[in-house]
């Protein structure tokens, strides 16, 4: 996820869980193309990463070969790895904080094409979370339009690099919370009616953040956005760019932003995909999104009305659904391994869905199988987006995103005030509303210090395209025009589809970006690209 949630139960990273989900890509997790845990190190000092030094590129020797009859076998991979400081301090300099003195490690991939010719520099990618791997997306983006990743003209002009940020997967990764609590989380009802049902996620919310807290302590705040911001100037130079190229989605908007707010002059193009308001707060980012996700709902809901014939739960699928959460509250459905679909699995069944319209198949053909008995689909489709593997096991998105999350946000509601607003959002987005109400429990009951993002004009940079997607459940589309006046030079670049994220999805929006990132062609002001 994204952002815009704020919190652990709704964050919006299924792009992560499902690699190029906007895509229509395979998932992630099922795909078997994933790195080692740890790519082979390059040592850099975190002075001299700050200052440009370069690292020594290795091979990814695993890449390659998993990579053979996938697409991409003109395509060659390097891992490095540079160390950045913990704290940047204020304004970038010195700092005598928590973190004085130590770095983190942030690993890197870069993927170059055997045909480049006439290259433009590096492409800088991020898929968004918090808590997504850039390494992983830059590979499947590597693997070309046929898999549904980045363009020719694209791919043979840029060096493709990803970095995991800081706090994430292979870059000196948060991990606080158990398997057990994740699995609790996801699993509870998604609208705790009861006090004492709203109590038992607040107590699962201080357990997970005193767990978190008991770990990291004073150090949490360090993974907020603004110092990876500043880690991301490092991998700029790392890749010995003067200026950055940047693509970033869901949550990377909001990343790249804020590099074009320190950074100005350091700005090349930036591409901002899946736009995050930034001035939003909790609060009011957590009711955009319940807007966002009742939305896309109520889309999917009329096209399986129009298409009975794929959609075995017409000609009424709010009932339907409604029914399959309602009756998992009483009495879930056991699978064959005894694992019991409950509310909160049906629950992120139906939002891992609506990141694609593609997905909406298949929730139909989920909620249709469980009211027959067979849980199998809704698990599958809520372990993508949650990240959990077959045996049980979560990578540490999750972790990262609360982290990230938390340390970002200033605003904090009081229980009191987030009762309130369940019953208040029930009334307003009655399948969404609540579950992203009691979501602010999670960042509210958070440990540690809070180190917000700027928010004001990119004075200085050069024109920034902002795209957004009108049906977009996690990043709503209002949030687009926000973000690019906000920055003063953003520039809005509409697609008129459905699903998280735009590019490259149709010929319109993909020759826009395109002549952006490569002949810095600004989109004339106000184009709109149809859905088809």
């Amino acid at each position: 996820m994204t952002r815009t949630a704020h919190q652990l139960r709704m964050a919006t990273s299924r792009r992560v869980r499902r690699t190029l989900a906007a895509f229509a890509v395979a998932a992630l997790l099922t795909a078997g193309c994933t790195l080692p845990a740890f790519a082979p190190r390059t040592e850099v000092e975190g002075a001299a990463a700050a200052t440009g030094s370069a690292p020594t590129w290795r091979p990814c020797p695993e890449v390659p070969d998993e990579l053979v009859g996938r697409g991409a076998p003109d395509m060659r991979y390097e891992c490095a790895r540079i160390a950045v400081p913990r704290d940047w301090g204020t304004g970038g300099g010195a700092s005598t904080g928590p973190g004085a003195g130590q770095t983190f490690e942030i690993a890197l991939l870069r993927a170059r094409s055997t045909k480049q010719r006439d290259r433009v520099g590096s492409l800088v990618v991020n898929p968004g979370g918090p808590g997504g791997s850039g390494v992983d997306t830059a590979v499947y983006l590597s693997f070309g339009p046929q898999f549904g990743g980045l363009p020719t003209s694209i791919t043979e002009r840029f060096d493709i690099v990803g970095f995991d940020p800081r706090g994430v997967s292979r870059s000196s990764p948060v991990k606080c919370i158990s398997d057990a609590d994740l699995d609790a989380s996801f699993g509870f009802d998604p609208d705790p009616a009861s006090q004492s049902a709203f109590d038992g996620f607040v107590g699962l919310s201080q357990r997970i953040g005193r767990g978190c807290g008991d770990r990291y302590g004073d150090q949490l705040p360090l993974y907020g956005t603004e110092q990876a911001a500043r880690d991301m100037d490092a991998v700029r130079a790392a890749v010995g760019d003067d200026k950055l190229t940047y693509l970033g989605y869901s949550y990377g908007t909001l990343l790249g932003a804020t590099y074009a707010q320190l950074y100005p002059q350091r700005v090349r193009a930036l591409v901002l995909d899946g736009a995050v308001d930034p001035q939003q707060r909790l609060v009011e980012g957590s009711e955009s999104q319940a807007r966002g996700f009742e939305r896309a709902f109520n889309n999917f809901t009329r096209w399986c009305a129009a298409n009975a014939d794929r959609c075995p739960i017409a000609p009424d699928a709010r009932a339907a659904v409604t029914s399959a959460i309602d009756k998992a509250k009483a009495s879930p459905v056991r699978g064959a391994n005894g694992r019991e679909a409950t509310a909160g699995w049906v629950f992120y069944a139906v939002i891992s869905s609506l990141y694609t319209e593609s997905g909406w198949q298949e929730l139909a053909k989920a909620i249709d199988q469980l009211a027959a008995g067979d849980p199998k689909d809704v698990f599958r489709l809520a372990d993508a987006y949650a990240g959990r593997g077959d045996d049980g096991r979560y990578s540490n998105l999750f972790d990262a995103n609360l982290a990230i999350n938390c340390a970002d946000e200033t605003e904090k509601p009081s229980r009191e005030q987030i009762r309130q607003l369940q019953a208040e959002w029930r009334g307003k987005y009655p399948l969404f509303g609540p579950a992203l109400a009691v979501g602010m429990l999670s960042c509210v009951e958070w440990p540690g210090g809070r180190d917000p993002y700027p928010t004001g004009r990119a004075n200085g940079a050069p024109p920034i395209v902002v795209v957004g997607t009108t049906g977009d459940p996690a990043t709503p589309y209002e949030q687009t025009p926000r973000l690019a006046s906000m920055l003063g030079v953003g520039r809005v670049l509409t697609w008129e589809g459905e699903g998280h994220t735009a590019y490259p999805q149709t010929s319109c929006i993909t020759s826009a970006v395109d002549a952006y990132l490569i002949d810095l062609t600004v989109p004339g002001e106000g184009l709109r690209c149809p859905a088809r």
